[in-house]
């Protein structure tokens, strides 16, 4: 088992770990969190013996072999395949120390030694370690072609992906795993998730993706007030553990504040009395020895939303027969081809739809969105564009297009140049910017703040139609959460591609996929994604892809033929249905939800009319703007829920 017994740690002058204790068992499967700055890599760092406690001991079997994915990856001319297979220390200086014998003169000696390795290599797996190589590397992203590439070919994210894919390899007891599904999508999260379920040993992960965690930890551990908190089961139940926590831990301090409250107001109303003198000094002893509870608050929300868009263009956008792929140029610039992406795209937005973009790696879901966006001409075939449309495009690298030498402030002013300095400072504080880093060069920020400024610079331009491109890399939990509150009331139309599942349910409400080249749309959930996903792409055995069933839900097709047909039918039934419900129950929502704004505004107007004051002699002309106010209101609260019953007739007529 792993201990940590009065476990103390500083980093520079801030404590990060105070008299922690901790013990974890050996199988079990731990999800380290904590807010941004806690020491969760500090952690890691004194496990892996980098770094030092200042006090307290960190104690766990000394056999035990640790894996964990290494920061660094140099620029190797050695094929991604074997540097994944590095990761197997063991197994290579085996056949290292083969080599060396085989290069030796024969001799009794050496065919004896040769035998112990050739042992230990069979012990180490080592005729089957090609193919399992493949298979790690194929769940996470690379083609056959990929892992013979040089490893110094790869870009920052995919050497990410072999540095864990070595980490994967090496046999270990304990396996540590910093954010390992920061440079994943979200086929190969799946992927990852059922390799980490099979997983014997002892895991430790730092991760921000809550459903990533629900699928695999059962013990949470929260760094919280410089201590280790440990929490029996995935992520969801830490947070009812926590909420219900909070809610004890405030009784017990509001119950001690009372009892104090009471002992001293003997004490200074009896401590100068002889007769209760005795009684007075009893009660300072018990004051005095009473251990003072901290009130316990849970963190800060951070929360921010979306403003209305301006314009509501109907269709925003038209593609037909689109081919989306990147220009071909010549030495001179000049366009001589291209290389289409996705055939022949035929798709329109329409206001107040909610997609999200599935595909697996290389599919081509960031090149249709940056051919919507408008960063990406079309190869072939027309994309007309709505009267009015605002696009709030933010890419994979949104982050890295950020001039890091320069302000929050600096940004928000090149793309609001005519605004008060005032309310652009009240903006972004409003994201967390306070005080002078407002002003201060965002060079040193983190991954983090620095996503929150893109997402501050694409809120302020009111977009009515949002493109998201995993915007949730470098979030923590609660920025995330952050987010997918604002998206959930977001008034415009959305289109996002993210590998974060939780995001993805709460903010969309029907899925397109890219897939085989085509653009079509997926007639399933999120978990029927993942079972297509297994039964396709993701097979053990690496077998090439299966085209996309009609329904993702769908099970295998038996042999006979009539049955085929009848699922086909089915199948074709089911999508005609969902394209004419789609619009009705898409209205319904946002007609819901425009009710419920103007019930509350209703509510606010019929309060203000039943206070005394407003029918002052001063007040008659608020008096009036208030009567209009709520006639107006009751009457487009009318008109909408005429339109929300009609949409609710027509919505059961198709269900009948």
């Amino acid at each position: 088992m792993i201990r940590f017994s009065n476990v103390s740690l500083m980093r520079g002058t801030k404590p990060l770990l105070e008299d922690a204790d901790l013990t974890l068992n050996p199988g079990d499967k731990i999800g380290l969190i904590g807010a941004n700055g806690a020491g969760k890599s500090s952690l890691f760092a004194m496990l892996r013996n980098e770094l030092h406690p200042d006090q307290g001991e960190i104690d766990f079997p000394a056999r035990w072999r640790m894996a964990y994915v290494a920061q660094e990856t140099p620029a190797l001319d050695r094929p991604a395949i074997e540097y994944a297979i590095d990761g197997d220390a063991h197994l290579r200086d085996l056949q290292a120390e083969l080599d060396r014998l085989e290069a030796l003169p024969h001799t009794t000696e050496n065919g004896i030694a040769i035998g112990h390795v050739h042992s230990g290599l069979a012990d180490a797996d080592a005729y089957t370690v090609q193919s399992r190589a493949e298979q790690l590397l194929l769940g996470l992203g690379f083609s056959l072609e990929q892992m013979r590439q040089p490893v110094a070919s790869f870009s920052g994210g995919w050497r990410m992906r072999l540095n864990l894919a070595q980490a994967l390899m090496c046999p270990s007891d304990l396996l540590l795993l910093d954010e390992p599904t920061n440079h994943l999508d979200l086929d190969a999260i799946i992927w990852l998730e059922d390799w980490l379920k099979r997983y014997a040993g002892t895991l430790i992960i730092i991760s921000h993706d809550r459903d990533f965690l629900d699928e695999i930890v059962n013990v949470i551990v929260h760094i919280d007030e410089r201590k280790l908190k440990r929490y029996s089961g995935n992520y969801s139940a830490f947070e009812r553990q926590r909420a219900a926590h909070l809610v004890l831990a405030a009784a017990a301090y509001e119950k001690q504040q009372r009892t104090r409250a009471h002992l001293q107001s003997f004490v200074d109303r009896f401590k100068a009395k002889a007769t209760k003198a005795r009684q007075a000094q009893s009660r300072m002893k018990a004051l005095a020895k009473m251990e003072e509870l901290a009130p316990l608050r849970a963190a800060a929300e951070f929360s921010f939303e979306f403003r209305d868009p301006l314009s509501a263009p109907n269709p925003l956008l038209v593609m037909e027969d689109v081919d989306a792929g990147y220009a071909i140029l010549d030495g001179h610039g000049d366009k001589v081809g291209g290389k289409t992406i996705v055939h022949k795209v035929n798709f329109s937005l329409q206001t107040g739809q909610r997609i999200g973009l599935l595909g697996v790696n290389g599919a081509g879901k960031s090149t249709l969105i940056k051919t919507v966006a408008g960063e990406l001409a079309p190869l072939a075939g027309t994309a007309t564009l709505g009267k009015g449309l605002v696009i709030g495009y933010f890419a994979q690298h949104q982050v890295e297009m950020l001039r890091h030498d320069e302000s929050p402030l600096w940004h928000l002013q090149k793309i609001a140049p005519t605004t008060r300095e005032q309310e652009l400072r009240n903006f972004l504080g409003g994201f967390n910017f306070p005080g002078d880093m407002v002003t201060s060069s965002i060079a040193p920020f983190s991954g983090g703040e620095k996503a929150r400024l893109a997402l501050a610079l694409i809120v302020w331009q009111r977009p009515n139609l949002l493109l998201l491109d995993e915007p949730t890399n470098h979030l923590d939990l609660e920025t995330r959460e952050a987010l997918t509150l604002a998206l959930a009331q977001f008034e415009g139309t959305l289109v996002v591609v993210s590998h974060d599942r939780h995001l993805l349910r709460a903010t969309t409400d029907q899925f397109i996929i890219v897939a085989d080249g085509r653009l079509q749309p997926f007639d399933g959930d999120l978990d029927d994604y993942k079972d297509w996903l297994f039964q396709t792409k993701l097979k053990a055995d690496g077998a090439a892809s299966a085209p996309l069933p009609a329904s993702a839900a769908a099970p295998a097709p038996v042999p006979t033929v009539d049955r085929k047909e009848q699922k086909r039918q089915e199948a074709e039934e089911r999508q005609r249905l969902a394209a004419l419900k789609k619009p009705i129950e898409n209205r319904i929502k946002r007609l819901e939800e425009q009710m419920a704004k103007l019930n509350a505004k209703k509510a606010d107007v019929d309060a203000r009319l039943l206070e005394p004051g407003i029918y002052e002699a001063d007040k008659k002309e608020e008096l009036k703007n208030l009567v209009a106010d709520q006639a107006f209101l009751t009457r487009d609260l009318g008109n909408l829920e005429n339109e929300w019953l009609e949409l609710q007739e027509q919505l059961e007529s198709l269900v009948a």
